[in-house]
């Protein structure tokens, strides 16, 4: 996400005054580390793609390779660009109080970001990648797939880079959003007008607009009562007023900024890392579905209580259906229609997963684990496997559907499709740590620029130190809660939004012109997002099918 920065952003070489130094200069040590740290990053991931592949006996034709390495790349810069728009939001306060010199707080707020990473849960990765046309996500590897993925990370990084040079604040979240946002229309209007129905999830899609919506209000109520609470309680007026110039907080305020700056790094890693990693994995399974298609780290002594879930989950849909499919093809169709207009509570919809469910308990019962799925069975066993679980999530959710199932059968359904996301939803330990390092190191450059505007440009006065403390505390807060339950937010919004809680709580103004931008920018970033998506989404459809039929 990008930071909020005004919209004449502050020069980057500032004379010494009040504040803190921002000229200083990384150790050409530290540029070389960077340097050697971003190529051992990308080597780890191309060789990692190389192995995983060879197991499972997959070869990847070199143009699929470089293919693949292309979406990648890309990926992976959508996440350095995150990692440096957003840095201000964890080390202003830490820079502004004079608690950590600027360049050891960016290799601090680098490092903890990379640890929220790698212990991030995945939930917020999936919640991304729900919002996809079904389609679209089924046939990931498709023309159309292809052109999705590009057209979504193409679209993100560059509105980001556009809105950075422009000096706006923006949020990478919004950004990513709204280009899955746009190819969806792009992909309905396409695929069957606007009344058609392989467009956006709109159901899950105002889930996240919600979350994108309250977030920033629960950050600046939180931090506005929690900076009452600490002068109620806590009356050192050193808290509460400029801190001196080049002089360092006492030592009990000092850990306590250090702390703070620490828990937005790792939670920003944990929320924010995992908006790239969806996106990854269907690049991953677009080019290498034998390796990645299902999750092949499953043990085979799990496989008969699996197969025991889909014979109880087979028998719970039966005693709902209606008229049994004619085929499994048609039981496909029956489940894709019935996800894509969110209509699952129907008989016929039981009926198609009674029998997907018995097919696929007894596929892989057959194979004896997922790790001995052929290669040429993987594509189809995922796609199944990604039907049922997709319409069982659904069903535990509707009313309707909750009120014809009992209580013991919703309970067997969510157990079902438990074991459906455990095989399908996964994210390997190498898309983890290289998401992390491009995380980490994107937050170690592009920080001064908008460190100033954290600083001094929200509230109307200089940045204390109990309203740096008390606006992270609240956003780390809030971050990390948005993650338990795999809902994306804005760390720069939740964040800003938090300091000027703090500043009105400290009895400062706020300054509206940089918070007109910043909300200015909340606006725009979704159907700018969504426009630029969009046409990329339609210009590569039309390029690929011509270069095909060439």
């Amino acid at each position: 996400m990008v930071s909020a920065a005004s919209a004449s952003p502050p020069s980057t070489e500032r004379p010494h005054g009040p504040g803190p130094r921002l000229d200083g200069q990384l150790h050409p040590a530290g540029r070389w580390l960077f340097l050697v740290v971003l190529v051992g990053a990308l080597g780890y991931a191309g060789a990692s793609v190389v192995s995983d592949t060879a197991e499972v006996g997959e070869t990847l034709a070199t143009g699929v390779f470089l293919f693949l390495g292309l979406a990648l790349l890309i990926a992976l810069g959508f996440e350095f660009v995150n990692g440096f728009h957003d840095t201000a939001n964890a080390v202003a306060t830490v820079i502004y109080t004079h608690a950590m010199p600027a360049p050891l707080a960016v290799v601090w707020s680098g490092f903890f970001n990379f640890l929220g990473v790698l212990t991030s849960s995945g939930a917020v990765a999936y919640t991304i990648v729900t919002l996809l046309p079904v389609d679209l996500i089924l046939h990931v590897g498709s023309l159309g797939g292809f052109a999705m993925i590009f057209a979504l990370l193409l679209a993100a990084v560059i509105w980001n880079l556009a809105t950075w040079a422009a000096g706006l604040p923006n949020s990478s979240s919004h950004a990513l959003i709204g280009s899955v946002l746009g190819v969806g229309l792009a992909n309905q209007l396409l695929a069957r007008g606007l009344s058609g129905t392989s467009g956006v999830d709109w159901h899950q899609a105002k889930n996240v607009f919600l979350s994108l919506l309250v977030s920033p209000l629960v950050g600046f109520a939180g931090a506005l009562i929690l900076m009452l609470v600490m002068k109620r309680f806590f009356r050192d007026p050193k808290l509460y007023r400029e801190p001196p110039t080049d002089a360092p907080p006492p030592r009990g305020i000092r850990a306590l900024l250090v702390f703070t700056c620490t828990a937005v790094s790792f939670a920003h890693g944990s929320n924010d890392g995992q908006k790239g990693m969806g996106l990854i994995m269907l690049i991953l399974i677009g080019c290498a579905p034998t390796a990645y298609a299902l999750n092949r780290t499953v043990p085979s002594s799990a496989t008969p209580a699996y197969v025991a879930q889909a014979r109880a989950a087979q028998a719970t849909f039966a005693a709902h259906a209606g008229t049994p499919p004619a085929s499994l093809d048609a039981a496909r169709a029956t489940i894709t229609q019935g996800l894509s207009v969110r209509r699952v509570n129907d008989p016929d919809v039981y009926g198609a997963l009674a029998a997907l469910s018995a097919d696929v308990g007894q596929r892989i019962g057959s194979y004896g684990a997922l790790s001995r799925v052929p290669a040429a069975a993987t594509p189809n066993l995922r796609a199944d496997m990604y039907l049922v679980l997709d319409a069982s999530k659904q069903i535990v959710t509707d009313e309707g559907a909750k009120a014809r199932f009992s209580a013991r059968e919703i309970e067997q359904i969510k157990g079902y499709g438990g074991s459906l996301e455990q095989g399908t939803r996964y994210i390997p330990f190498w898309v983890k740590v290289t998401v992390a390092i491009a995380l980490g190191l994107g937050t170690m450059v592009g920080w001064r620029r908008i460190v100033v505007t954290v600083g001094e440009k929200i509230g109307q006065t200089h940045l204390t130190y109990g309203m740096g403390a008390s606006a992270e505390l609240m956003a780390a807060s809030t971050i990390l809660l948005a993650d338990r339950f795999g809902m994306p937010v804005s760390t720069t919004h939740v964040l800003t939004s938090g300091v000027a809680g703090a500043a009105v709580g400290n009895g400062a103004g706020l300054q509206w012109r940089t918070l007109r931008n910043m909300a200015l920018a909340w606006v725009m970033t979704l159907p700018a997002a969504m426009l630029l998506a969009g046409g990329l989404y339609w210009a590569l459809t039309a390029i690929l099918r011509v270069a095909t039929a060439a």
